[in-house]
């Protein structure tokens, strides 16, 4: 039996050393990317929650199909567009009163609060209108809710509907503030 030259273990531990190496290097590799999953997954749920748009309510400042983030407030204003949580789902709409307002909407769908018409540049021409409402009014917002409604007035089911009513402060997971999809309308959103 013949032992292996000087040069033969050299190579033998060089070989060796590389596939640990690999091996090593992958391992922090494959740790670097879970964690890079689960920092994502954790801003997205935590800190910037992410959400698509389904339905036509928000139109046209929302549309079908966009993708949006939001960030958690201590209070919300009038015409911030808040996701908040509704039978299992996520629902998009703008803030329309604030706890202790009174609103008030006529036959023509303009709305008041405390007895002055709201500036509701956000609205398409033609969109105004009373749609689905079976609250009394003028309706005072609760504490610690707000009274709520979509921006395509005729097909938006929203606190004018006893069903939704207003949203409490704690079901509102967050304020609107930026489309991400589709890129060509990649920007802040808001009031």
């Amino acid at each position: 039996m013949q032992l292996p030259t000087v040069e033969q273990i050299d190579e033998e531990l060089q070989r060796t050393e590389g596939l640990r190496h690999r091996h090593s290097l992958g391992r922090n590799v494959a740790f670097a990317l879970v964690g890079v999953f689960a920092a994502s997954v954790l801003l997205s749920t935590f800190a910037l929650p992410t959400f698509k748009i389904y339905g036509q309510s928000m139109a046209p400042t929302l549309n079908e199909g966009d993708v949006v983030v939001a960030t958690k407030s201590p209070s919300y204003g009038r015409g911030d567009l808040v996701a908040f949580t509704y039978n299992n789902k996520v629902l998009t709409k703008r803030v329309i009163g604030c706890p202790g307002d009174w609103v008030d909407i006529d036959a023509n769908g303009n709305v008041s609060i405390d007895g002055e018409t709201l500036d509701e540049p956000y609205l398409d021409p033609g969109s105004k209108g009373p749609g689905q409402c079976d609250i009394s009014l003028p309706y005072q917002v609760p504490e610690d809710t707000y009274f709520v409604m979509g921006d395509k007035r005729s097909v938006s089911v929203d606190s004018r509907l006893t069903q939704v009513g207003c949203i409490p402060k704690d079901q509102i997971v967050g304020r609107l503030v930026l489309r991400v999809w589709p890129l060509g309308a990649l920007g802040v959103v808001g009031s």
